[in-house]
């Protein structure tokens, strides 16, 4: 029966986006070989060994019943996964990504292809200052001396750093910096079915847009002119009352809120379809009103192209639908464009989705899924 083992790994990166790049990885970890237990802090340090960019510089525990080899192997597949080539590496060189096995539990293992623990770990500051945060009092095997002794009395003085970073043990803890995560796009994008999706992943608050009792949509569709200004209308209305009412009521059991849609969706779509005079007396209200909605932390927009968008809405079979011209699609899609680009500094993320089946393709919703990370870590 196999026991489970603490490792300690060191990870570090000076390529790209340096803090993503350790985010992912620490993900990958716990996915392949075990539950992350524990994060150090975040340091940065001057290339060791070489000149190079500047490093971000970890420590985690992890718990594993994979032995040695396996872990190894899996740490070579992940780097190699993220972009790392070590066959064309010589010597110490910039990498995006790399991870060193420091301690398996207690043992001592020699071999050719694996040392542990890591052999040069007493000799590198940048290694033993995020250790000492995570495992102060854990002995060397074959040094019996524990990190903090080790960290005095290492002879390497390079400076280490700790940074305000923040690294998260689990998408899960993640996605709980979030509090509102808004998913938008046009109609037939698939914005519902990703925002229940995200929502049973991570355990969020849902809140779906109402509009199947909507008595003007159906008509709207067969008569625009006559029936925009009532249907916009309606429809501010509605999302008002059912946005403030949604988002003002916090559940503790959920760890944080997604949503179909935004209230601004209601200018986009009364921008396409009433005319001026009207839009301009809709905008008066919906400024006002607007002032007292929640805004999401992260916009995503799903972005589809105008024939795939016209195959989602036949398939999903509802007939007032059916009859949607590919010009008001287009124009939806440019006023969300639009929008976007107009909010620079709104976090904002638009996700092409054309090439995308998420729900049947597990990679597919994994792309989708990693893109949100990577904008949430790096406007965290």
């Amino acid at each position: 029966m196999s026991t489970t083992k603490t490792v300690y790994l060191s990870l570090g990166s000076n390529i790209g986006n340096r803090l993503a790049q350790l985010q992912r990885a620490i993900f990958m970890l716990g996915s392949q070989l075990g539950p992350v237990n524990k994060i150090s802090s975040v340091y940065e340090s001057k290339s060791w060994g070489f000149e190079g960019e500047d490093f971000l510089n970890i420590c985690i525990a992890l718990d594993t019943q994979a032995p040695p080899e396996t872990i190894l192997e899996r740490l070579l597949e992940i780097e190699t996964s993220m972009g790392r080539k070590r066959r064309q590496e010589s010597g110490y060189v910039s990498r995006n990504i790399d991870i060193d096995i420091l301690f398996y539990g207690q043992e001592v293992i020699e071999k050719d292809h694996l040392i542990i623990p890591h052999p040069q770990m007493q000799e590198r500051r940048f290694v033993l200052k995020p250790l000492s945060d995570i495992a102060p009092q854990f002995y060397h095997p074959q040094l019996q001396k524990d990190t903090r002794n080790l960290l005095q009395e290492c002879k390497d003085r390079s400076k280490v750093t700790k940074t305000v970073h923040l690294l998260f043990k689990s998408r899960h803890d993640l996605f709980t910096q979030l509090h509102f995560l808004a998913i938008e796009g046009n109609i037939g994008a698939g914005k519902t079915t990703l925002a229940q999706k995200i929502a049973e992943d991570f355990k969020a608050k849902l809140i779906l847009e109402r509009f199947a009792d909507n008595p003007f949509l159906p008509k709207f569709y067969e008569d625009q002119s006559r029936y925009a200004f009532p249907l916009e209308m309606s429809f501010l209305a509605d999302r008002f009352q059912q946005f403030t009412d949604d988002t003002s009521q916090f559940d503790l059991f959920k760890n944080f809120m997604v949503s179909d849609y935004d209230v601004f969706k209601s200018l986009i779509f009364a921008e396409i379809t009433l005319q001026n005079e009207e839009f301009s007396l809709y905008r008066q209200l919906f400024n006002f009103m607007y002032k007292e909605v929640k805004k999401p932390d992260l916009y995503v927009y799903l972005y589809q192209d105008t024939q795939r968008l016209l195959d989602n809405i036949k398939k999903r079979g509802r007939d007032y639908e059916q009859n949607i011209r590919p010009d008001y699609l287009d124009q939806i899609n440019k006023g969300y464009l639009h929008y976007v680009k107009t909010y620079p500094h709104k976090n904002s993320l638009i996700i092409n989705v054309s090439d995308l089946d998420f729900v049947r393709n597990t990679s597919d919703y994994e792309v989708i899924i990693s893109k949100i990370e990577k904008q949430i870590l790096e406007n965290y």
